[in-house]
């Protein structure tokens, strides 16, 4: 909304992004940034661009009302759930879930970003996914369960030392008694979750939700019998893997190896 009202006073100055950028001592992406919500205003944006474009005063009063969510913005309506969720069930293929990502290894993961992003952006979602950890250590605790390819827990995001912490941390978390975290071994041929990861929610209300997400594009999914295939499938996916003490043995055994 400040980026909505902030573009309002500037198209009716008739100022170009670049022109007001030039005025108030800020590149034209950064007015961009602003205005389309991709980052909060810093230093004296504000008061400058007040002035500049003679709103009275308009700007800096909504300013003071600022919120900037410290997670994308495809991912809020699924973390406004997340947090108040009785139970969270994820089955993932490709990289250690952001859940139990420590933050050397979220800023990797955001440092890698197509298009990249800049460093206010990095750090501003590093701090939203570890907030999101919350969940892990809330009272009442929530019932937790991840399934994991071994091929996931295999790739050294953010090199040798970065990636043994990050193994040392999910059997911490493994360790939590409202937390069960299984591998799918590599040797089974076929799996029931060929077709991609997912997330399933059960909310603070009793109600059901699947979570699906590929190349940055998300949908939640509410309605039968497309949710009760996913929680079907997360069901059989739980049968298939590994049982929560040999997959801890197994994370231990790869958490050893890189001290070696």
């Amino acid at each position: 909304m400040f980026g909505a009202l902030l573009r309002h006073y500037r198209e009716l100055a008739g100022l170009s992004q670049e022109a007001l950028g030039l005025r108030i001592g800020f590149s034209k992406s950064q007015v961009a940034m602003v205005e389309r919500g991709q980052r909060p205003p810093k230093g004296d944006f504000v008061p400058k661009a007040d002035a500049a474009l003679n709103t009275s005063g308009a700007l800096v009063t909504a300013a003071t009302q600022l919120k900037f969510s410290s997670v994308a913005t495809w991912f809020e309506s699924f973390a406004e759930e997340e947090a108040k969720a009785v139970a969270r069930y994820e089955y993932e293929c490709h990289v250690i879930p952001g859940l139990l990502q420590t933050e050397a290894h979220a800023r990797a993961v955001f440092g890698q970003a197509c298009p990249p992003l800049d460093d206010d952006a990095i750090e501003r979602l590093v701090a939203g996914r570890l907030d999101r950890h919350a969940l892990l250590t809330r009272n009442p605790p929530p019932d937790i369960s991840f399934v994991l390819e071994l091929s996931a827990l295999m790739r050294p995001v953010g090199g040798v030392d970065v990636h043994r912490a990050q193994l040392q941390h999910i059997l911490e978390v493994s360790r939590l008694r409202h937390v069960h975290i299984q591998v799918m071994s590599s040797r089974r041929e076929t799996h029931s979750g060929l077709s991609g990861p997912f997330v399933l929610l059960e909310t603070d209300d009793r109600r059901r939700l699947a979570y699906l997400e590929v190349q940055d594009r998300n949908f939640l999914v509410s309605e039968q019998p497309h949710l009760g295939d996913l929680f079907a499938k997360y069901g059989r996916l739980r049968t298939e893997a590994h049982g929560p003490e040999e997959s801890r043995e197994l994370i231990k055994k790869m958490a050893e190896d890189y001290e070696h």
